[in-house]
């Protein structure tokens, strides 16, 4: 009986948690592209900002477009 009180939970929740999931890793897999195409960082280097981004959910990419992308 619990188990099923699990899965309608999961359905119910499901909504919500696809769309972030897909969100999280379009940001993660835009930022890792621009760190490997390009050279120059305001601050850090490429390990940390690869190490960031893939272990910072959300927050990682995003604080890397905003504090770590330098301009071209």
């Amino acid at each position: 009986m619990n188990d099923i009180n699990w899965l309608a939970l999961l359905a119910e929740y499901a909504v919500f948690l696809i769309p972030l999931i897909f969100v999280q890793f379009g940001l993660m897999i835009a930022a890792l592209i621009h760190i490997f195409r390009h050279k120059n960082y305001k601050t850090g280097n490429r390990l940390l900002w690869v190490v960031l981004v893939v272990c910072i959910n959300f927050v990682g990419p995003i604080i890397y477009f905003v504090l770590g992308r330098a301009e071209d």
